[in-house]
């Protein structure tokens, strides 16, 4: 394996993925771009935050993903939100979909990187958290960050 494709550049991370769902797996997926995306991409000029995975007959497509116009883009930019196709072997693509109608989930992107020079995005097969999961989550978090602060105050 040559030195470029080790190489991991993250562009966008979908913190509020990780809040809203309970990420169960997660897959990585390449993703169909235009000449003037992947420039804004490199650029980080990107949000995932309110994009969603659907499936359109056989295929697997990134709806609402924010990338935005090439700056130095002439009149053949891209649309920003886009429909955009995710690449997956055929077993993926036909697993991901029985375990949606099947289990009752759904597909969340939660991170977009470069990977070799090529874009990727990370999508991942949640269920969706309720109000009171949400909660025990954040007196969880509360709670490990009291106690760092009392053993860093022990230890000065």
């Amino acid at each position: 394996m040559d030195q470029k494709s080790d190489k991991i550049k993250v562009v966008y991370n979908n913190k509020r993925a990780t809040f809203d769902y309970e990420l169960l797996e997660r897959l990585e997926a390449g993703i169909a771009l235009t000449g003037t995306e992947i420039k804004s991409v490199r650029s980080n000029n990107v949000s995932l935050q309110r994009s969603y995975v659907q499936a359109r007959g056989d295929e697997l497509w990134l709806l609402e993903a924010n990338i935005s116009p090439y700056e130095h883009g002439n009149r053949e930019n891209h649309e920003p939100t886009r429909p955009r196709k995710l690449l997956l072997h055929r077993r993926e693509i036909n697993r991901i979909l029985s375990n949606m109608v099947q289990k009752g989930l759904t597909i969340v992107p939660t991170r977009l990187y470069l990977k070799g020079g090529r874009a990727k995005v990370e999508i991942a097969l949640a269920r969706g958290k309720r109000k009171f999961d949400k909660r025990d989550d954040i007196a969880r978090r509360d709670a490990d960050r009291q106690v760092e602060r009392a053993l860093r105050e022990k230890y000065r």
